[in-house]
């Protein structure tokens, strides 16, 4: 079992940044597997940006160049920081991580750009 919570969300101006945490109930030293996902209203969620199995960093391409995606393992965290936040980038963030077999999925932060 894997506990997943984000944190971070909030009310942005364009232009703006953010910083969401998420934080993992176990070592995140072993998933090689995990990442964000965005929903935003009538739309389907999607992909943001995720490590894959080798460790490499991809991202969306509406994201790529904004937003860094990292993590720290001593502090069993992921983070996913953005810049040069846009309205289009409002939605729900969730973080994702697949461990044996298993999609876990956090509760979601709110991310609101507007002026």
């Amino acid at each position: 079992q894997v506990q997943l919570v984000e944190s971070g969300g909030g009310l942005v101006q364009p232009g703006g940044s953010l910083r969401l945490s998420c934080a993992v109930s176990r070592t995140i030293f072993s998933i090689n597997s995990m990442g964000w996902y965005r929903q935003a209203p009538g739309k389907q969620r999607e992909l943001v940006a995720v490590f894959t199995s080798g460790g490499i960093r991809n991202y969306a391409d509406s994201v790529k160049g904004r937003f860094t995606i990292s993590r720290d393992s001593a502090k069993n965290t992921m983070y996913l920081q953005m810049n040069s936040l846009k309205p289009e980038d409002t939605a729900v963030y969730y973080c994702n991580v697949w461990y044996r077999g298993y999609d876990y999925w956090g509760q979601g932060t709110q991310v609101t750009v507007s002026s």
